[in-house]
């Protein structure tokens, strides 16, 4: 017999990918040009210039046989320092390589964190509305995942339901700033809140609630607006990146987790992240994409473009009629649906050839997320559809 929670998750795809593999089957009926796929979270924006130039020099320049091999277990060790060095410049922090742990990605640098912490009964909170991969992550691990529900107000954590949630099963914290899919950057305001009740529900329960820090959006943020670094409010936090966003890479699946020099018995936690790491099958990231960042460390693509497109989709939307929350950061704009059911709309705007995300499965109904890491030409082309859409509502 195989594993029928395996053959669920292989057989029924992320609505997200189920709406993008659509447009694909759309595109080749009527041409891409005639589809607007605003499904995915696929940086569209070129990677920097220097991704590309190290990448030839590293090519050209060292035994093919050394570039490709391994690295140790958790990273080459050089890497690793450039990584901290830069953290702790950036944020004042005083983290080392050995609180560095390579990783195939955010995906695996959450599954990592999720395995290293989790212990029958164990439960782990996370803010809505959130990205629905948390879910198969946790529960992957024999955990639970509870949600507390969405704050429209202003998208920052309800604070009354959060505490209403919290137990002594409690063991992590997920939090994703700027969110995916809001884009919403949490406050210092919020954040230091919430590293306040972790803090006094620690010593309650006489055990550490770990905060884990998912942050692949990190340096998309828009209007010179502040992300609060975690690890500087709360000393037991977990940092989970990739450069998929930030360098556009993110078919070369690489990132790291960093443990807070901080934390309480902080030398365990590294050895249970490499642990978790062996147990996984996600040893030695890929050698060649390690030393590509160390040589990138500090750039990103072009922030602006993004930008540029948030504006003009964000302005032309709301000036339509729709309800849009405005992003800090991210590449997405949360929209409320014209109805009451968020499925029921994303079906109907499929007449326009509008492919948007339901907010369902982000915990957040009623509203769809529109991804605008696209071409820009994409995003103006669409607002007449956009428009066609809601006047059929108001007809």
């Amino acid at each position: 017999m195989i594993s029928n929670e395996m053959l669920q998750l292989g057989t029924k795809r992320s609505v997200i990918r189920e709406i993008f593999e659509y447009g694909k089957i759309r595109a080749g009926e009527i041409g891409a040009e005639n589809v607007y796929d605003f499904s995915l979270g696929n940086p569209n924006v070129p990677a920097p210039e220097c991704v590309k130039e190290v990448l030839l020099e590293l090519l050209n320049s060292n035994d093919s046989n050394v570039l490709h091999s391994y690295t140790s277990a958790q990273g080459d060790a050089g890497v690793r320092k450039t990584i901290a060095d830069s953290i702790n410049e950036r944020f004042g922090t005083n983290v080392t390589a050995n609180h560095i742990y390579m990783t195939v990605g955010a995906a695996a640098s959450l599954c990592i964190c999720a395995k290293a912490l989790t212990m029958p009964g164990d439960e782990f909170i996370t803010f809505a509305p959130f990205f629905p991969e948390y879910r198969v992550f946790v529960e992957s691990v024999g955990a639970k995942l509870k949600v507390v529900p969405v704050n429209t107000d202003n998208f920052q954590i309800d604070f009354k339901s959060f505490k209403a949630l919290l137990s002594p099963n409690t063991k992590a914290i997920i939090m994703n700033s700027p969110n995916n899919p809001s884009g919403v950057v949490y406050s210092e305001e919020t954040v230091k809140e919430l590293c306040s009740i972790l803090e006094e529900k620690s010593k309650e329960y006489n055990h550490p609630i770990y905060l884990i820090s998912d942050e692949p959006y990190r340096e998309i943020v828009y209007d010179n607006i502040k992300v609060p670094y975690l690890m500087n409010y709360y000393k037991n936090t977990l940092v989970c990146y990739s450069y998929s966003k930030s360098l556009s890479l993110p078919g070369e699946r690489i990132g790291y987790i960093a443990v807070s020099d901080q934390m309480e018995d902080g030398g365990n936690m590294y050895a249970a992240i490499c642990g978790a790491g062996r147990a996984l099958g996600y040893v030695c990231a890929p050698s060649l994409f390690q030393f590509v960042i160390q040589k990138c460390i500090g750039a990103t693509s072009d922030i602006n473009a993004y930008k540029e497109n948030r504006d003009i989709l964000y302005n032309g939307l709301t000036k339509f009629g729709y309800d849009c929350v405005r992003p800090d950061g991210a590449f997405y704009l949360f929209v409320k649906a014209l109805e009451e059911d968020a499925n029921a709309f994303c079906e109907k705007a499929k007449k326009y050839e509008l492919l948007l995300v339901p907010g369902d499965d982000f915990g957040c109904p009623g509203y769809v997320r529109v991804s605008y890491c696209v071409k820009q030409s994409q995003i103006v082309n669409s607002l007449p559809a956009f428009e066609k859409l809601i006047q059929e509502y108001q007809a």
